[in-house]
């Protein structure tokens, strides 16, 4: 396995200063989480160049914005910048051989769903998510990019919130760029056992976000780290597991023993 950091965690006043300041602390890889309106034509260079100059591979690439988990929005212009959104990470993704995620949809619910969890996708939802899915995966076919599905949890989107759900979209679609992106918080919420369903997942596990219950640092909270590890172990994954999470203060003091604790639960 891969141990990478999320950007955002890292400080550094540009791509190569967080990776480089990553490798240092211990990671890697780095997951890149840019802003689109700062995304530009040096910092794509700064990218496809990062892991020949630093050492530090990307292993994730997601461009945010306040557009960001509106592809299935009914506003069509909406639906339609987040989507080119999206297409264009799943490019850059294509060209570098890393991950990006989509999901159905991402923000805070209102009102929250306390009384009804699990809402299922109805016909024409799965049909429409299913086509949007296979557009994106388009643009990484026959490359080493992958466009994975994120199960969220149900306080920021109605739909998909469990492992098997995004699974039977993943299926549906057979695509070979295409699989599984599970995040321990929101599996925290949504699952009985983690665990459990990273086991149930096997291989279409391809990316792993890595944070606690609390959504702080691994170990700062009640997941159990050596069962989530020991099941991640036992499908055989062998991709990259990325922080993304609070850094819980300084990141000069809490990363650095973050990763070493990350190496023991990675080989124990």
């Amino acid at each position: 396995m891969l141990l990478s950091c999320s950007s955002p965690m890292i400080p550094g006043d540009s791509l190569t200063a967080k990776a480089e300041k990553a490798k240092r602390w211990g990671y890697d890889a780095i997951a890149l989480f840019w802003p689109l309106d700062d995304w530009t034509p040096d910092v794509r260079q700064e990218l496809l160049t990062l892991e020949r100059r630093t050492g530090v591979r990307p292993v994730e690439f997601v461009l945010q914005d306040a557009v960001y988990g509106h592809a299935m929005s009914p506003d069509p212009d909406l639906r339609g910048r987040c989507r080119a959104m999206y297409i264009e990470a799943a490019s850059v993704c294509a060209e570098i051989g890393a991950v990006t995620e989509i999901e159905y949809e991402y923000g805070a619910r209102d009102p929250l769903p306390l009384f009804h969890p699990y809402q299922q996708l109805d016909g024409a939802q799965e049909t429409e998510f299913i086509d949007f899915y296979r557009q994106a995966l388009e643009v990484v076919e026959g490359s080493d990019g992958q466009v994975l599905l994120e199960p969220i949890n149900r306080y920021e989107c109605r739909y998909l919130n469990l492992t098997a759900d995004n699974l039977r979209i993943i299926d549906a679609v057979g695509h070979p760029n295409a699989g599984l992106l599970p995040d321990t918080f929101h599996m925290s919420i949504e699952e009985a056992d983690p665990a459990d369903a990273i086991r149930q997942a096997g291989g279409q596990v391809r990316h792993v976000h890595l944070g606690d219950n609390n959504r702080l640092l691994p170990g700062h909270g009640r997941l159990d780290w050596e069962s989530i590890f020991g099941a991640l172990a036992e499908i055989g994954f062998d991709g990259a597991v990325n922080l993304e999470c609070s850094t819980e203060g300084d990141p000069e003091q809490s990363l650095p023993p973050t990763a070493e604790r990350l190496r023991e639960l990675i080989a124990p």
